[in-house]
């Protein structure tokens, strides 16, 4: 593992830890914590195996830090509106109008945008002989159907709770259409990948 990758590596580890200080929801952060500990392991035995680029890795570790954070406040509640009126005394709820906590949204998006680059290179390892535009083509198509099921994970641990510790859970917040955007924001975000693979195909 190259000296960025480590570096990346551990400094998600670190998050990770912080974000277990004096925990909000234990039970329902378990739940979140418990994908980021697959992927912590998954990214490490890839890398291993296929050897990703240091910006490919990274970004996968900017992503997983992220949800961490996001795990801390089970989403629905992370105080980035507070935040920014603290930081720059502005608010982005009221600038666009904002009625729920859209914390979700920008972490399904950049689950497309962090991971096509990685997903790209593995199918390019996997079969050298495709072309820029077929492994892109292939990369997409996995964002699109892990988003699928993820959203049948979540769907699936929610008939196991009690309905107050699925909704805090999943985070719909009353959007019937809450999957549905979420694949799609994970599929935009891969697809605007697009002019950085071809660039980097050059």
């Amino acid at each position: 593992m190259t000296a960025p990758k480590k570096a990346a590596f551990l400094g998600v580890l670190a998050i990770f830890l912080a974000t277990w200080i004096k925990p909000l929801w234990p039970l329902e952060q378990a739940l979140h914590s418990s994908l980021t500990v697959i992927g912590l392991v998954a990214l490490w035995w890839v890398d291993r195996r296929w050897r990703l680029g240091n910006g490919a890795f990274a970004a996968i570790c900017g992503f997983i830090a992220l949800h961490c954070i996001g795990a801390r406040w089970l989403y629905s509640n992370i105080p980035y509106d507070q935040w920014a009126q603290t930081l720059f005394n502005w608010s982005p709820n009221a600038a666009f109008g904002w009625q729920r906590n859209h914390f979700d949204r920008l972490i399904h998006f950049l689950y497309g945008v962090c991971f096509t680059p990685a997903l790209l290179q593995l199918s390019r390892h996997a079969w050298p002989a495709l072309r820029i535009g077929q492994a892109f083509t292939l990369a997409v198509m996995v964002v699109m159907c892990t988003s699928l099921a993820y959203e049948w994970l979540e769907w699936g641990i929610a008939l196991a709770l009690s309905p107050e510790a699925a909704e805090a859970y999943n985070g719909q917040q009353g959007d019937i259409w809450d999957a549905h955007a979420d694949m799609l924001l994970a599929t935009i975000g891969a697809l605007l990948l697009w002019p950085l693979a071809r660039k980097i195909a050059r």
